[in-house]
């Protein structure tokens, strides 16, 4: 089992930048697949980027490509999300989600992960 907290969110304003940080109790990390979503009010949780356990698989929604990056360090069993160009539609909850998994194949539903973080806010103002 991990456990995963996350931080970094907060205000910024229309084309500024965040780093979100998520940390994963456990000496398993570099084993599971991980993933960022989103949830704005009245919304669905959106899938925005995910990588691989090795790094080396990398995927991002459409709207985010070109402006976000997803990395991950397993050293230090963090997984991040730079937010470049941030735009007020960028306001949401932010959660990381991990699945056990060494696939490199694109998980993008919420069901398809098994363990998530409580979340952080991201705000964007116009």
């Amino acid at each position: 089992q991990v456990q995963l907290v996350e931080s970094g969110g907060g205000l910024v304003q229309a084309g500024g930048s965040l780093r979100l940080s998520c940390t994963a109790s456990g000496r398993t990390f570099s084993s599971y697949y991980m993933g960022w979503f989103r949830q704005a009010p009245g919304k669905e949780r959106q899938f925005v980027a995910a990588i691989s356990y090795d790094g080396r698989s990398i995927y991002y929604v459409d709207s985010v490509k070109g402006r976000f990056t997803i990395s991950r360090d397993n050293a230090k069993n963090t997984v991040y999300l730079h937010m470049n160009s941030l735009k007020p539609k960028d306001t949401a909850v932010y959660y990381c989600a991990a699945r056990l998994s060494y696939s490199t194949a694109a998980y993008s539903r919420p069901e398809e992960y098994d363990y998530w973080g409580q979340g952080t806010q991201v705000t964007v103002s116009s």
